[in-house]
């Protein structure tokens, strides 16, 4: 397979699921998907920011936004991956394509990543306006370079743990409603079972788990966390392109 060619088929089902993304004859949103990204835009470079002054340009626990927004954000169309195909009739046709397994689905993970971080990043863009508007006195506030910088790296982790997870729970479901709702499922325990978790723990653990964390260095646990959803995200593509099976998806 010629490497240029395979990127080539990526990039052709990349653009297919950006066309019917809006397109509501395609499956698509239409201009209910245009109304929710500004809404995304207005809440997360807006509302937020407002709430939080300085802050969301100046401090390093920011970064949680840059992972937790793209995943919430993909979260939202990912199902639709091959539920929606199937439900549409139209994973047939894309499966007798000439198109690789392989390009098929990284070309979608691409598109819900690509989505969820273009979205994030206006927000964040706007964000930073919107706090020098109403707190910089005259001066443009903006992220500082090394914090920008972890947090793109968090941000596409962030989309691709969302992006892998949505396209292997996509893979099976029946129809998008069920690979949403098996979606929000999991993305509820991946955030409340860790909170619930510590807050179950004896006052003594939780108080040596504080000490803990208040003498770990912050560039440490950046980078323990990247490298985490890292491996994550690499772990749940893998299974993914595993139970990619065209034989068995075309006659289900």
């Amino acid at each position: 397979m010629r490497t240029d060619s395979f990127w080539s088929d990526v990039g052709t089902v990349l653009w297919k699921e950006w066309r019917e993304l809006f397109n509501p004859r395609k499956g698509g949103a239409g201009r209910s998907g245009w109304l929710s990204m500004a809404l995304s835009v207005a809440v997360f470079g807006i509302f937020l920011p407002l709430q939080t002054g300085r802050a969301w340009v100046e401090s390093p626990q920011m970064l949680v936004y840059w992972a937790w927004v793209p995943l919430f954000l993909v979260s939202g169309v990912v199902a639709d991956a091959f539920a929606g195909e199937r439900e549409r009739h139209t994973l047939e046709t894309l499966l007798a394509s000439q198109l690789p397994d392989t390009a098929i689905l990284l070309g979608k993970v691409a598109a819900a990543i690509s989505y969820g971080c273009l979205l994030t990043f206006a927000g964040l863009a706007v964000g930073a306006v919107t706090v020098s508007v109403a707190h910089g006195r005259g001066r443009l506030l903006f992220y500082p370079p090394l914090v920008a910088l972890a947090g793109v790296v968090l941000c596409a982790l962030g989309a691709g743990l969302a992006a892998s997870a949505g396209v292997l729970i996509s893979l099976r479901a029946p129809t998008v409603r069920q690979a949403a709702q098996t979606l929000s499922i999991g993305t509820m325990l991946l955030v409340f079972v860790p909170i619930f978790g510590v807050q179950a723990l004896p006052a003594s653990t939780k108080a040596a788990l504080a000490v803990r964390l208040s003498t770990l260095d912050p560039r440490v646990a950046l980078v323990l966390a990247l490298l985490a959803l890292a491996t994550l995200d690499a772990a749940l593509l893998a299974a993914a392109r595993l139970r990619f099976q065209r034989a068995k998806l075309a006659v289900e």
